[in-house]
């Protein structure tokens, strides 16, 4: 390996020698990570401060670019499968062992920020770099993975990329009928930036358990906890997992000053009568990790003076206990029903989208974060991760582990977001040490 910055290169022989021996020298650079968040920010279908970069889009093609252009900078090799994830990888000197896995998305909904995702994947690169410069040489290989559509926005499918590299064949095959809002198939959009051109290759996107010895995400908290404790470093100890529900009730519209109340089974009311159950089902859990929310509440004709006929709820509920959340879900459905027959409406759909199991960060990784924080003077708290993320599907494949940093009062998926350079720079640190005590494992 070339020298960096005039340190010398070195197979170290221990996990120890090295934090010991040359973490002080780890250096990151932190304006040219912020002119790379900047820039990327930049890819966007929506005027700045917001940003808006949906799957195969222009704009994500754009900034796809831009990442591939990065990694090679970095000196990473580069592949890419047929749904486009991207992985740029560092050659280990021991290249027959299992790689050192991180990275995140890029893609984002619309009106958002700029660090969601994007803080794992630059943050990624530049913590590659930042070992380049202290001398490192990895004896595990690392790569940084690019995932495609962590976000559902296109075609109503979180971690589009990351479920298919575990081996998602349901979704495999429901890729074949599913189409957008602009009923544009997924093939079809995945083809016109590249990708799939062959629907036969979707097969050799799944990834074999144990293609990783260690998968780790950089990403901001998405919550105010870090920022209000003023702590520099979350270190996740599991992921709640999302359900998703959708629900119609068809009940009969008519004139809202003609068609008195006792005579009326209004599908509106039956939609908010259930939101409420959703929310008092959750609060029953007797647990803070159990959320519950009713995203989308639609309504048919839409016309304030006329008596909704129809009404459609997208349900979302979460927590860290599988058995916790699905308790809430089954009370939701008898409520559902209840509320058809009380209401004299019908209940057309209860369909459950996904009900995808919690992930466990792995102990060894968590342990080396901790030993990494630690050894950078950085402070630090064990936590759960509320948000779910690709962690989720490469804890499939792999060993898993998250770092979070704090953002501005928690927000994300909105302009507002923003995390400072110098937490993300820590981000960075804590990654890099990580990656080093992982690869030299």
């Amino acid at each position: 390996m070339e020298q960096f910055s005039g340190y010398p290169t070195q197979e170290p022989d221990s996990v120890s020698s090295f934090s010991v021996d040359a973490v002080s020298s780890f250096s990151v650079d932190a304006q040219g990570l912020q002119k790379q968040i900047d820039e990327l920010s930049n890819f966007s279908d929506t005027p700045s401060p917001s940003v808006t970069r949906i799957l195969y889009s222009k704009m994500d093609v754009f900034a796809r670019r831009y990442i591939k252009n990065l990694m090679g900078l970095s000196g990473l090799s580069i592949r890419e499968d047929a749904v486009g994830n991207i992985f740029g990888r560092w050659e280990g000197y021991e290249p027959e062992l299992t790689a050192v896995a991180t990275g995140s998305h890029i893609d984002a909904i619309p009106y958002s920020g700029k660090y969601d995702g994007v803080v794992g994947v630059l943050g990624a690169i530049e913590a590659i770099n930042v070992l380049r410069r202290s001398g490192f040489k990895p004896r595990r290989s690392l790569e940084v993975i690019l995932f495609t559509s962590e976000e559902p926005t296109r075609f109503g499918i979180s971690c589009l990329g990351s479920r298919l590299l575990a081996g998602n064949e349901a979704l495999m095959k429901s890729l074949e009928t599913v189409v957008d809002s602009q009923n544009i198939s997924f093939f079809d959009a995945a083809r016109a930036a590249g990708y799939a051109n062959d629907e036969e290759d979707l097969p050799s996107v799944f990834l074999k358990k144990g293609s990783y010895s260690a998968f780790v995400e950089l990403h901001i908290e998405q919550g105010p906890i870090l920022e209000e404790e003023g702590i520099s470093i979350g270190i996740v100890t599991a992921i709640a997992a999302p359900a998703s529900i959708k629900v119609d009730f068809e009940g009969n519209g008519g004139h809202a000053g003609a068609v008195l109340m006792p005579n009326r089974n209004d599908a509106g009311l039956a939609a908010a009568e259930l939101a409420l159950a959703v929310e008092k089902h959750v609060l029953e859990s007797g647990s803070i990790d159990t959320v519950g929310t009713v995203g989308i509440l639609e309504l048919h004709p839409g016309a304030i003076n006329s008596i909704p006929s129809k009404s459609h709820l997208e349900i979302d509920t979460r927590d860290i206990n599988e058995m916790r959340r699905n308790t809430v879900i089954e009370k939701t459905h008898q409520s559902a029903i209840t509320i058809a027959k009380n209401r004299g409406v019908r209940l057309s759909e209860f369909k459950i989208i996904n009900q995808d199991p919690p992930a466990l960060s792995d102990k060894s990784i968590t342990k080396a974060m901790q030993a990494a924080s630690q050894e950078l003077n950085l402070s630090h708290k064990l936590m759960i991760s509320r948000a779910y993320h690709d962690s989720l599907f490469m804890a499939r494949i792999s060993p898993m582990g998250m770092i979070f940093i704090p953002c501005y009062k928690g927000y994300s998926h909105k302009p507002e977001e923003y995390a400072s350079i110098e937490d993300i720079a820590n981000g960075v640190k804590v990654l890099a040490l990580t990656l080093t005590k992982l690869s030299l494992y």
